[in-house]
C-alpha cells in the first residue's frame, strides 16, 4: 500500500519539509513574504496528517506501512521546523532540544515495547495528542513571527505555546514512562 491516496498525503508531508527550509534561503523574497509562504505551506502540510487518517478509514486503505510512515513524517515535519526556528532564534535550543529528544526517545520506547509485545503499554494518550496540538499551533505562530489581523502578536503566542507544549512534552514522556516501566522491570529480571 505504497501507492494509496493517505500514503501519498504522508509522503507529502516528508517532501514538504526541504521546501519549507528552503523558503528561508530565497535571497530575493522579503523576510515577511518568507514566513507567510512557510506558515501557509506547514498549515497546509500539517492538516495532512488529519486528512490522511481519515481518508485511510473512509477509503478502508489503511496499512501497516501507512501506520508506520505517518508518525515518522508528523516528527520529521515538526523537528525541521523547529530546527529553522531555532536557526531564526525565534525558539530557544533548551526548548527544541526537549522535543526533539522526547520524539526520539518515546519513539525508541515504542519500538522495544512492541518488540518486547507491551506496545499497548505506551499506546498514544491524550496527554501526548493534546502535545502535539499545542506545539502544531505555536509553530506556525513562530514561523509567521508578525502581528495577523492587526491584533495577534503571533511571536509573543508562540513562544508562550512553545514553552506550554515542552511543559506537556515532560508531562507525557514521564507518563509514557511510568506506563512502560513494570513492563520494563519484568524484563530486567
Amino acid at each position: 500500500m505504497f501507492l494509496t491516496i493517505p500514503t501519498l498525503l504522508t509522503w507529502a508531508r516528508i517532501v514538504a519539509i526541504p521546501l519549507i527550509v528552503g523558503v528561508f534561503y530565497l535571497p530575493s523574497v522579503d523576510v515577511a513574504t518568507r514566513n507567510l509562504v512557510a506558515t501557509v505551506m506547514f498549515v497546509v502540510f500539517a492538516a495532512t496528517d488529519w486528512l490522511d487518517g481519515y481518508l485511510a478509514r473512509k477509503l478502508n486503505q489503511t496499512s501497516a506501512f501507512g501506520a508506520f510512515l505517518d508518525p515518522v513524517a508528523d516528527k520529521f515535519l515538526v523537528c525541521a521546523a523547529l530546527l529553522v526556528l531555532v536557526h531564526l532564534q525565534r525558539v530557544d535550543v533548551l526548548i527544541a532540544l526537549v522535543i526533539i529528544g522526547r520524539e526520539i526517545a518515546i519513539s525508541s520506547l515504542r519500538e522495544w515495547m512492541a518488540q518486547i509485545g507491551a506496545s499497548r503499554s505506551v499506546a498514544v494518550h491524550m496527554l501526548g495528542k493534546l502535545k502535539t496540538t499545542v506545539q502544531m499551533v505555536a509553530i506556525p505562530f513562530l514561523l509567521f513571527d508578525g502581528v495577523l489581523f492587526g491584533v495577534i502578536d503571533t511571536s509573543w503566542w508562540g513562544t508562550g505555546l512553545i514553552i506550554i507544549a515542552s511543559v506537556l512534552t515532560i508531562w507525557s514522556m514521564v507518563y509514557y514512562l511510568q506506563k512502560a516501566l513494570p513492563e520494563i522491570r519484568a524484563k530486567a529480571r
